[in-house]
């Protein structure tokens, strides 16, 4: 008798729309910077080897250009499978001798952006791109600089978008925790509106 193969879902999960895009700012942006920092610190000094610069580049895609790159290097939510179905192809396409592991793309979790591009066009191709990867976006926005408060996460001046890497590390699990409306220090994201009725993600987007 033929085994019965249990089909995946055809369509994977699919993040809300309030958790696609939501906006920080105010005390929820510092609860969240403040805990992502200590989350980076903590997996930066359990791993020495690699100097810094070098160790963020493996845990973050930093500016809008290598966010873009990375995107587009992964496969569309829309085609069947996503990248497990990129893989796939891959396989078929090579010798099955080789093991082609560098053909699976980096998984971005989540990118940060700063609301404060200028123009507005730098990252104004983001939400589409993102949304058709089905990577959540979280817009930062903040009276000091919201490319100032992303630069100072990965010891930059400034960054307008910050790609956080599936790695599967401390900084992934808060990010999760983050995206699934968990409380960060006393803060809980809802929806993308802050939690005592202030401005929705189009109006940060706004700036």
């Amino acid at each position: 008798m033929g085994r019965n193969k249990n089909k995946t879902s055809k369509t994977p999960i699919e993040p809300t729309v309030s958790h696609q895009q939501s906006c920080y700012e105010g005390e929820r942006l510092f609860a969240m910077l403040k805990s992502l920092q200590r989350e980076i610190e903590l997996a930066k000094a359990s791993n020495r080897i690699l100097p810094e610069k070098i160790w963020f580049k493996q845990q973050f895609s930093i500016g809008v250009n290598e966010v873009t790159r990375v995107l587009e290097r992964m496969a569309p939510c829309s085609e069947i499978g996503g990248e497990e179905a990129s893989v796939e192809q891959a396989h078929s396409h090579s010798n099955p001798t080789k093991l082609q592991l560098p053909s699976v793309p980096v998984r971005l979790q989540a990118i940060l952006v700063a609301s404060d591009s200028n123009p507005k066009w730098l990252t104004k191709h983001l939400p589409s791109l993102a949304s058709s990867r089905k990577v959540p976006l979280i817009f930062v926005k903040d009276k000091k600089g919201g490319s100032l408060r992303l630069g100072e996460l990965v010891k930059l001046k400034t960054a307008m978008a910050l790609g956080i890497k599936a790695r599967g590390n401390g900084i992934n699990q808060l990010v999760e925790e983050i995206l699934h409306g968990k409380e960060v220090n006393g803060f809980v994201n809802v929806g993308g509106t802050k939690k005592n009725g202030g401005s929705k993600t189009a109006e940060c987007y706004a700036g």
